[in-house]
């Protein structure tokens, strides 16, 4: 449901194309010697992609944790790892069996 138009025609057919896009879902590309410019959207496509920009713009998994530890006290962070390597050096391990 895309349709393109050139600059002028956009400028001549605006409030049409306008009704196209809010009520008729329409997707339309403004191009200027056969380039894209701009895109008119409806304004319910345009918050979804808003909100899928904000959405991505987080940072996710191992990134999520850069600067999640800046308002700990150093030794609280030491006192952390210390625990951490303590309890790996305990870690025998779990049993494995290599039959299927």
């Amino acid at each position: 449901m895309v349709r393109k138009v050139s600059a002028a025609q956009a400028k001549a057919q605006f409030s049409a194309l306008v009704a196209e896009v809010a009520y008729g879902g329409q997707h339309i590309i403004i191009e200027r010697r056969g380039k894209p410019l701009a895109a008119l959207v409806s304004m319910r496509d345009l918050e979804h992609l808003e909100g899928e920009r904000a959405a991505s713009a987080q940072p996710r998994g191992a990134l999520a944790l850069v600067g999640a530890w800046r308002d700990i006290p150093d030794k609280e962070i030491e006192s952390l790892l210390s625990d951490i390597y303590r309890a790996r050096e305990r870690d025998t391990g779990r049993p494995v069996s290599l039959e299927a």
